[in-house]
């Protein structure tokens, strides 16, 4: 029935298939962060605060992001500048961002 190689294959996909539901708990986690910042004006904080936990250090980790300093300073930039993720995971803004850029170039 299954040979080495389809389980491996198996074992690879359902890998594959965890380490996408653990990143769209981090982009549930960012919107969360996001909405907190439009409401309270303290989502980088939390986001921060989320990072550093336990549980937010093994759901990165799931995820496949490096739980250090760095990735946390780089979430507390991404939810100051209030952008959902599902915008900026869009095609119309990153070609608006890229256009933008272009024009701040030939400027």
């Amino acid at each position: 029935m299954f040979d080495a190689a389809d389980g491996t294959a198996f074992t690879h996909e359902q890998g594959a298939r965890a380490r996408k539901l653990f990143a769209a708990v981090v982009l549930a986690a960012l919107d969360d962060a996001i909405a907190d910042d439009k409401k309270y004006g303290n989502g980088p904080e939390q986001i921060a605060r989320w990072a550093r936990s336990r549980d937010g250090r093994e759901v990165l980790s799931c995820a496949g992001i490096d739980p250090n300093e760095r990735v946390v300073s780089g979430l507390m930039e991404f939810v100051s500048k209030g952008v959902r993720t599902s915008v900026a995971l869009s095609r119309e803004e990153s070609e608006r961002r890229a256009a933008a850029e272009a024009e701040a170039e030939a400027a």
